[in-house]
């Protein structure tokens, strides 16, 4: 109970000291910037309907999981006309059709398949053998590919003694598309559209505000009141936080009104790891301001560190047909987390028990780059 004292009393008195008129301040400050409440609100939804609409990459290496319960020649040749054209990659061999379908649900695999114990029987006896195939269909794109080319290779496919033109042909598969059944491209874009305007907003608009403020001499007066340096910094953040909160709610609303697109996970949750991303996105902007004198040189740094984010997050394309290189270098990009975890969200319905790698490392990123950045900005106040 002491701890929870001594929280209420630090709130208390941080509510009735200055740190409250450098709010209200910068509160008052904001909404008297037209300018700067509609490159908050305009921009992200042109973005998020021109993306949306527009976008539409190839795919390559494809993870494929197989529930073997045959384990002989047939299955073998199977797997392998599937995997030796490189869209899909032989990723993993889960023990059950339930792992399987978990490890679809996760987003490990883009597609299962399951060759059922009758399979070498049927095929020997020049009857058609039917196969189960999973397709994870949140992304549109791949899920269209992945469906064409197993489609294709089935019809294609003898396996090794069978009649050049078997009657009837040998291998059909059942296909079943999760959680986009439709495979609506918008489904997969949108919610990477969301992440990078976040992204791309947070960091320009919290950069810029604090590099105008050095322009016009306003910190060094600010510095000259009794407020010290975080009082000062917090003062500036919270508004845009809140600002940029309502740009993620707004891009749920048009994600939901304009491009039919489901949300099928927990709203505070949801809320939650956003922000945790927001303050990822405020810090990138502080570390910018830190290391810029002018707005203009604001947006051209912006332009160098947000660039590469967006094209290794998996926002445009789907990091399964990057390099090697590049998809191990993804796993620092903090875009890419926060989009698997606005994907798993809306269309997966999954909650931390599933998300949590992600979430703990949107939160470690979060608490490093703002401290980081904080930091390197109180020192140049002080």
């Amino acid at each position: 109970m002491k701890p929870v004292r001594l929280l209420k009393g630090w709130v208390r008195r941080l509510l009735a000291t200055r740190f409250l008129a450098l709010l209200r301040k910068e509160i008052q400050q904001i909404l008297r910037d037209r300018q700067l409440i509609k490159l908050l609100l305009i921009p992200p939804t042109i973005q998020l309907l021109v993306y949306g609409f527009a976008l539409n990459p190839d795919v390559r290496f494809l993870p494929l999981g197989v529930v073997d319960e045959v384990h002989g020649a047939s299955s073998r040749e199977l797997i392998s006309a599937l995997t030796e054209n490189q869209v899909f990659v032989d990723s993993a061999r889960p023990g059950s059709e339930r792992e399987l379908a978990r490890k679809v649900e996760r987003g490990e695999l883009t597609a299962g398949l399951v060759i059922p114990p009758d399979f070498r029987r049927r095929i020997a006896q020049g009857r058609t053998a039917e196969v189960q195939v999973f397709i994870d269909g949140v992304d549109a794109n791949s899920a269209g590919i992945a469906n064409g080319y197993i489609q294709q290779i089935l019809r294609r496919f003898r396996p090794a003694g069978s009649p050049a033109t078997p009657r009837p042909p040998p291998v059909t598969a059942a296909v079943t598309f999760l959680y986009n059944p439709g495979l609506r491209s918008s489904w997969f874009f949108v919610p990477g559209v969301m992440g990078l305007v976040l992204t791309l907003i947070a960091s320009l608009v919290s950069a810029v505000a604090l590099v105008r403020e050095k322009d016009t001499g306003t910190l060094e007066q600010l510095l000259m009141t009794p407020a010290s340096a975080w009082e000062i910094l917090l003062a500036k953040i919270a508004p845009l936080f809140v600002l940029l909160q309502v740009d993620v709610a707004l891009a749920l609303v048009l994600g939901r009104t304009v491009f039919g697109l489901p949300f099928r996970g927990q709203l505070p949750l949801f809320l939650l790891l956003s922000g945790l991303y927001v303050f990822v996105g405020i810090g990138i902007g502080i570390l910018l301001a830190t290391v810029c004198r002018s707005q203009q040189q604001v947006l051209l740094t912006a332009f160098f560190i947000n660039l590469p984010l967006v094209q290794t997050s998996g926002a445009i394309a789907p990091i399964e047909s990057m390099p090697a290189f590049f998809r191990g270098l993804s796993l620092l990009n903090p875009l890419r987390h926060y989009i698997t975890i606005v994907r798993g969200m809306q269309l997966k319905g999954v909650g931390l028990e599933t998300l949590w790698p992600h979430a703990l490392t949107l939160a470690i990123m979060a608490m490093a780059l703002m401290a980081f950045s904080v930091s390197r900005f109180r020192s140049q106040l002080s």
